[in-house]
């Protein structure tokens, strides 16, 4: 859908999906072949390597400069996924946070290796609410407040420092298909992936150098790919597992996008004929009403 939107609309895509960052995680994030992609920039894609991350604020600064520059072309910025916190974070903002201290981090970061658990504890201690924010296994989000807290020797500041992006209006499309046939088409998708290269993806990763224990291994189909490589796991086990853990989570998007009354719902798939006629309906009324010119 976003891609026929970009055609019609002179549109840029952006990616809003955290783990489509990655470079190398391609299948199991569904990510669209460069082949495919009609020859539509697409931005925020492959810009990561296995042990690095974005925060939620580092990726806002990101993609709104990289819209900045796509709307200095006269195109429109087509922003496309389905990561919750990233995209209230580009268009809503975060308070305003130092950068990453690489040096710090890694300090830190032994400390948590050499004793599980230790940076959750001493962020408690210092910041009582982020703490119990925080899950105690949530390495990463734990070492980012940690990181914080001891860059501005102050808790983190609250939501009302953030700033909006300004000199934008969004218009926010959700899909909303029948759920027993959303059901059916995830699990479709889940054995596609893995009879379709998932496990020769993650044996390939593992291959240039990863641990097996990056934050995107987390992440549903790889997890379970790594249980089955190293024994844990039967095949089956892994894919119906990865079925079960993707429909949960396909509950929990509704239930995080239901909550934003300016979401224009549309009643099925993406690649439906209807729905984009819909959405290409819904754009123009809007664009026309902002004075943005649309090209057919």
């Amino acid at each position: 859908m976003a891609l026929c939107l970009a055609h019609k609309l002179s549109g840029e895509i952006v990616n809003c999906d955290s783990l489509q960052l990655y470079r190398g995680w391609d299948i199991g994030t569904a990510k669209t072949p460069v082949g495919d992609r009609r020859g539509i920039p697409h931005h925020l894609f492959d810009v990561l390597t296995a042990g690095n991350s974005y925060s939620a604020g580092e990726y806002a600064r990101q993609a709104r400069n990289i819209i900045a520059e796509i709307s200095g072309r006269s195109c429109l910025p087509i922003v496309v996924g389905g990561t919750g916190f990233y995209l209230r974070a580009l268009l809503e903002g975060l308070p305003v946070l130092p950068e990453r201290d690489e040096r710090l981090r890694a300090r830190l970061l032994l400390r948590e290796q050499a004793r599980p658990g230790s940076l959750h504890r001493i962020l408690k201690r210092l910041d009582c609410a982020a703490g119990a924010r925080i899950h105690v296994r949530d390495v990463q989000k734990t070492l980012r407040a940690l990181e914080v807290r001891l860059l501005t020797q102050r808790q983190l500041p609250p939501p009302a420092e953030a700033r909006l992006l300004e000199g934008y209006a969004a218009i926010k499309l959700g899909l909303d298909p029948d759920r027993a046939a959303l059901q059916q088409r995830l699990e479709a998708r889940t054995r596609w992936m893995f009879e379709h290269g998932l496990i020769e993806e993650v044996q390939s990763l593992l291959a240039q150098g990863a641990s097996g224990d990056e934050k995107p291994f987390e992440s549903l189909g790889y997890k379970q790919t790594l249980l089955y490589l190293r024994g844990s796991v039967t095949l089956e086990q892994a894919v119906s597992s990865t079925i079960v853990e993707t429909r949960q989570y396909a509950k929990r998007q509704r239930t995080w996008f239901r909550r934003d009354p300016q979401v224009h719902w549309l009643a099925g798939f993406g690649d439906d004929p209807e729905v984009i006629a819909e959405a290409l309906a819904i754009s123009h009324r809007q664009l026309t009403a902002l004075n943005f010119r649309a090209l057919n």
